[in-house]
């Protein structure tokens, strides 16, 4: 024989029962069958809800009961079983007898235990009957009051089950059956004097199991709207996969910390019956499911993660509790004595300090209980006063082989770290079965994301990108993100996605990932307006795992954004070059929040675009190398201004196509004027450890003054023209003597200086072409001949190129 349980969610309406019964027709070919149902789909709620209105002489009470009695009568009808007037008249009887204890409840206003278990255990009463007499139109199939089967203390609404009698009384009566299908309500039985209890919410399962148990039945099969037991919740970790074999003990760890397939006590009695347990979907009968029994698959060390949200965490400590006996059996007699559930302890080996973990509901009932229990201590300044957290959340890993694998805490832990979330107590058993630990409410979310990527991601990881700026360089960095989006998950086990994106205007997000291929389209038609702060917020709302800000723009007051993101741990990778020429206390700064927060400031292409240059320079400086003598071009766009620029062209006609090639900034006063490279070899002199401020380089402008003072493009280009033959005199100095005009950045003991150079032909710069930089880097290890890097250091691509592969470092961090 087998028992067969059936949920809210599989009973909520008449197309769900239909399946049910399709189920249990196909089911009863096999074998006899006890079949256990819920109320119908927020039935219980809705019940209990309108008893407290009712309670409060609240009329909305009434609203709220029709609408129940409404939804059974259309079941009835859409089952069938309008024209039976035996069912007509049972329901009717159930609902006036519900509608006097709405009464007496308003009018006494008191809503009784006793009371309240009697109101909830209508929704199984009725929908057991309904659906049963649904089943005898084509089946074999009776009722079973398991009220007459289940017997209880008088613990109203979570009741002890007396096991011997209950046993007893259902082997009599399933021995006797002689019914093909036997449909039974759980949740609700009768206590010694006959009175109605309730075995807690989700007690169906529980009801369930007390009769596989009974019986011995071969299997016990729990029918659901979720495929079984996964390794995470699916509707929070979107990767969540289903467990296919599990032990009861990891079974029962999973639901005491929040899986909520399954109602923690169900595992206890047919665990010691070594009945196995298989959780089905009802809505998709034909998968696999998930299967409890006495062993477990032993493939995976770690088998779920799981959670309990609304936690406080209360903590007692204090010089008294040192070495005095009987502290934590008088703790834990207070919390029992008010009827609080202790869901984790936790305790200093100093004896110092208590910690125990409660639903926040609980909370305050607690502290009051300990406070009374410790009052004297407490007086007396031996034990300090209780100190409360609100607003937490636990979270666990669960597996039975977690014991013989060495490192999961250290994994559990350093994952946690990496993504700033903050642990507020550990505990963890010596069987190992089980690791949690206390975190805040808000990092539930990410933290199970980071924890399912760390055990079951098969070996993916996720990032999470919100970048600013879809301008040129922008435009690029995500057309290459969609383009190499294969490539990563299956070359480098990297899932990159873009959650929110932004230009000056407006801003785009999408927790599952913004489509990279119509990101245009949803900017434009479905972005809301933005601000810095705005998009700041939101990213810190999503508060996402492996998090990254990045800067497309040249914009200062983005720049300063920079700090704020870092320190809520989410990295920032930019080309924006302002924020690590600025003040070098704010440097400084960014670095040290940087690595306070375990948030990566990456910036390579601040100097030579896509060249690995300070990447390189770091590992130089890292490895212990000093640097004494930097000289280098490197503005992309300067050299392609002066590898273009003759006397047959005009000046301002190059700067104007190399803005229009994207080699210059928006503004390209920028790059003429030298900030630019003044900027760039101040941080590589800043990399190489020297303390430098902008002012301290020394900057050789070949503009004139006029073409400096200039406020906007416009006017800037129209200085151009104007002094044209100052540009033409430049070139032919230059060509009269065989040379070469290179914008040349040079750092040596401790200064700095750019400016326009004759380059000779015998000079490595000499036939630098396009765009193109080089660094020359002379070091200890590099005395005389210079560590050179060589390359494309202007343009979008290669730009959008260097900010992927910081986007990618981070990733392999």
């Amino acid at each position: 024989m087998k028992v067969l349980k059936f949920g809210g969610s599989s009973v909520r309406d008449h197309h769900n029962i239909k399946k049910v019964l399709e189920i249990i027709t196909k089911k009863s070919q096999e074998d006899k069958l006890a079949v256990v149902v819920s109320a119908f789909g927020k039935t219980t709620d809705n019940l209990l809800k309108s008893a407290d209105l009712a309670q409060g002489k609240n009329e909305e009470y009434l609203a709220i009961l029709n609408e129940v009695e409404k939804h059974h009568y259309e079941t009835i009808e859409q089952l069938d079983l309008k024209n039976s007037s035996d069912v007509i008249e049972h329901v009717n009887l159930q609902f006036n007898q519900l509608k006097t204890l709405y009464k007496g409840c308003y009018l006494l206003e008191e809503l009784s235990p006793k009371a309240k278990a009697v109101i909830s255990s209508f929704g199984e009463r009725l929908s057991s009957y309904i659906i049963s007499e649904a089943a005898k139109i084509k089946l074999n199939a009776t009722f079973k009051n398991s009220q007459d089967l289940i017997v209880t203390d008088d613990n109203y609404l979570k009741a002890q089950v007396d096991f011997e009698t209950t046993y007893s009384n259902c082997s009599t009566f399933f021995s006797e059956n002689s019914h093909q299908v036997v449909i039974l309500p759980g949740f609700i039985a009768k206590c010694y004097n006959g009175q109605t209890t309730t075995l807690g919410r989700g007690g169906s399962d529980y009801t369930a199991s007390i009769y596989a148990a009974a019986i011995h039945a071969e299997e016990l099969q729990i029918w659901t709207d979720v495929s079984g037991m996964f390794t995470a919740n699916p509707s929070i970790v979107k990767q969540a996969k289903p467990i296919q074999h599990i032990s009861y003990e990891e079974a029962m760890e999973m639901s005491h910390f929040g899986a909520k397939v399954i109602y923690p006590p169900t595992i206890q009695p047919v665990r010691e019956m070594k009945i196995p347990v298989l959780v089905k979907n009802t809505f998709e009968p034909e998968q696999a499911g998930t299967l409890i029994a006495l062993n477990s698959d032993k493939s995976s060390p770690v088998k779920g993660i799981t959670y309990v949200e609304n936690i406080s965490l209360l903590t007692i400590e204090g010089s008294g509790m040192v070495g005095m006996s009987g502290v934590s059996k008088r703790l834990f007699e207070a919390l029992s004595d008010d009827e609080i559930n202790v869901i984790l302890i936790t305790q200093a080996s100093s004896e110092h300090t208590i910690c125990v973990g409660v639903l926040e509901e609980d909370a305050q009932k607690a502290v009051k209980s300990i406070s009374k229990k410790f009052n004297n201590e407490i007086d007396q300044h031996k034990i300090d006063p209780v100190v409360i957290e609100s607003e937490l959340s636990i979270i666990a890993i669960v597996g039975d082989n977690m014991k013989n694998h060495q490192g999961l805490s250290g994994k559990m832990f350093s994952s946690l770290g990496k993504n700033n979330v903050n642990i507020r107590a550990i505990a963890q058993g010596a069987s190992e079965k089980n690791i949690s630990a206390v975190i805040k409410r808000a990092d539930a979310k990410k933290a199970l994301n980071t924890l399912h990527e760390q055990f079951f991601g098969d070996n993916i990881k996720q990032l999470n990108l919100f970048v600013t700026g879809v301008g040129n360089v922008g435009n690029r960095f995500l057309a290459q993100l969609h383009q190499q989006k294969d490539y990563l998950q299956t070359q480098l086990k990297l899932n990159i996605r873009v959650i929110g994106i932004s230009n000056s205007t407006k801003m785009y997000f999408d927790e599952e990932g913004v489509d990279l291929e119509n990101w245009k389209e949803l900017l434009l038609n479905k972005g809301e307006s933005t601000s810095l702060d705005s998009f700041l917020n939101k990213a810190k709302q999503h508060n996402l795992r492996n998090s990254v800000f990045v800067d497309n723009t040249a914009n200062e007051e983005v720049s300063k954004m920079y700090q704020h993101y870092l320190e809520n741990n989410i990295a920032v990778v930019t080309c924006n070059k302002i924020a690590c020429a600025s003040e070098l206390n704010n440097y400084k700064t960014l670095k040290k929040v940087s690595s306070k927060f375990n948030a990566p400031f990456l910036f390579e292409t601040n100097v030579g675009a896509g060249l690995p240059i300070i990447d390189t320079l770091k590992n130089l400086i890292a490895s212990g190398d000093r640097v004494h003598k930097i000289q280098a071009v490197l503005s992309g766009s300067l050299n392609f201004v002066f590898n273009n620029f003759n006397d047959n062209v005009t000046f301002h006609d190059i700067v104007a196509k190399a803005q229009e090639e994207g080699y210059t900034e928006p503004d390209p006063k920028i790059d003429l004027s030298g900030v630019d490279v003044a900027r760039k070899i101040l941080i590589l002199a800043r990399e190489s450890g020297y303390e430098l401020e902008l002012s301290d380089i020394e900057n050789n402008s070949f503009l004139p003054q006029e073409s400096l003072n200039t406020i906007n493009n416009e006017e800037f280009y129209k200085s151009l023209t104007k002094f044209e033959n100052h540009f033409q005199d430049i070139y032919a100095q230059a060509n009269s003597q065989n040379c070469k005009l290179k914008y040349v950045a040079e750092f040596e003991n401790g200064k700095a200086k750019v400016g326009l150079q004759h380059i000779p032909s015998d000079h490595p710069f000499y036939n630098l072409e396009g765009s193109d930089n080089i660094v020359l880097f002379f070091t200890d290890r590099y005395p005389i001949q210079p560590l050179q890097i060589k390359g494309a250091g202007a343009g979008a691509d290669v730009t959008a190129s260097g900010i992927f592969a910081d986007v990618i470092r981070i990733a392999n961090n």
